[in-house]
C-alpha cells in the first residue's frame, strides 16, 4: 500500500434515524499512513460514522468507500484488512480471554500466537481469566488486542482508552505511533482532546451531524487562543496591549495582564517590551480550547 493510497473517502454520507438526521452530508478523504482524531461531543455523529465506515450500517444517501470498496455492499472484501473497536465493545462473557482472541483469529484467516501473547503481555491481560469477570479496563484490553493483533491496513476506533489507566493509555498511544510507522492508518473518534492531541497528524471536528473542520493538529493550534500573563514593574499599558492585532481579551490584576490572543505572540511581545516587564507566563494554547472555540462560535460553518 502506497502513503497516496485514500483510504477511507466518503461522499454526501448521511444516516437518518427516523427524523433525526445523525449524520448530514460528510464529505471526509483520508491518506495512508496517518492517523486521523474525529473529534465532538455526544450526538455529533462520531459512532454513527464509524459504524458507517465498518460497515455495520448502510447509509440513507452518500457513500463511504473504504480501500475504495463500499463499506455497505463490499465488507466481507475488506473485513480483514481492517481492525475495528467499537465504543460500547462487549466480548462473549463465557469465554477466556484466549479463546475469545482465538476465535476472531480464525475469522481473520488466521494470527500468529506470538502476536497475541506479546500484545496481551504488553496490556498486562491474563488470557486465561473469563472476559465476564473481567474489570471494564481489562475487558477493554481484550478489545483493543482483537482490533490490531492481525495488523490490519486501517484501524477504526471508537473511544478506544474508556476504562484504561493512565500507565495503559500511554501503552496504548505507543501502539498508535508504532501503527502509524508501519504506514497504516488510524481513524480514532475520542472525546479525550489530550490523547487525540498526543497521537493525531489531522482532526476533524463534527457538530451536530456536520463537518465544522478538517486541519492538521498544528494548524488548529495555531489558529488557538493562547493566554499570557504579562507582569509589569509599574502598570500594565493596557491600551497599547488591546491595539495589538489577534488580542481578544485583556483582564488586569494588579501590576499583571491577563491577555487571551489568537495567532502568533510575537507581536504582542513586542509591543510590551519598552514597558518593563519583569514576568511573562504563557499557557499553551491546546486543542481543548480550539474545541471548545468551535462550539462556542455561532459563525462557525
Amino acid at each position: 500500500m502506497t502513503n497516496h493510497e485514500t483510504v477511507i473517502k466518503t461522499r454526501g454520507l448521511t444516516k437518518r434515524f427516523g427524523r433525526r438526521t445523525a449524520l448530514d452530508r460528510l464529505d471526509l478523504e483520508v491518506p495512508a499512513g496517518v492517523i486521523v482524531g474525529y473529534l465532538g461531543p455526544n450526538g455529533a455523529g462520531k459512532t454513527t460514522t464509524i459504524r458507517l465506515l465498518a460497515g455495520l450500517i448502510r447509509p440513507s444517501a452518500g457513500s463511504a468507500l473504504v480501500f475504495g470498496f463500499d463499506a455497505a455492499d463490499q465488507y466481507d472484501t475488506i473485513q480483514r484488512r481492517i481492525g475495528y473497536l467499537p465504543g460500547d465493545f462487549v466480548a462473549y462473557p463465557d469465554l477466556t480471554g484466549a479463546q475469545y482472541l482465538e476465535y476472531f483469529a480464525r475469522l481473520y484467516g488466521g494470527v500468529d500466537r506470538n502476536r497475541i501473547e506479546l500484545l496481551a503481555k504488553r496490556f498486562d491481560l491474563d488470557l486465561t481469566v473469563r472476559i465476564g469477570t473481567l474489570s471494564r479496563g481489562n475487558r477493554q484490553k481484550a478489545g483493543i488486542i482483537q482490533a490490531f493483533m492481525h495488523e490490519p491496513d486501517l484501524l477504526i476506533l471508537d473511544e478506544p482508552t474508556a476504562g484504561l489507566d493512565p500507565l495503559m493509555q500511554r501503552e496504548f498511544r505507543a501502539l498508535l505511533r508504532e501503527t502509524r510507522q508501519a504506514g497504516r492508518t488510524v481513524f480514532l473518534s475520542s472525546h479525550v482532546l489530550s490523547e487525540v492531541e498526543a497521537v493525531a497528524d489531522t482532526v476533524a471536528i463534527l457538530r451536530a451531524g456536520r463537518l465544522v473542520t478538517v486541519q492538521s493538529v498544528q494548524a488548529l493550534k495555531d489558529r488557538a487562543r493562547r493566554r499570557l500573563d504579562l507582569t509589569f514593574a509599574g502598570s500594565p499599558p493596557a491600551g497599547r496591549i488591546h491595539a495589538v492585532p489577534g488580542v481578544q481579551q485583556v483582564t488586569l490584576d494588579g501590576h499583571t495582564a491577563h491577555v487571551a490572543v489568537t495567532g502568533s505572540t510575537a507581536e504582542l511581545i513586542k509591543a510590551v517590551a519598552p514597558y518593563d516587564v519583569t514576568n511573562v507566563l504563557s499557557h499553551e494554547a491546546d486543542l481543548e480550547a480550539v474545541f471548545l472555540d468551535f462550539y462556542d462560535d455561532p459563525e462557525a460553518p
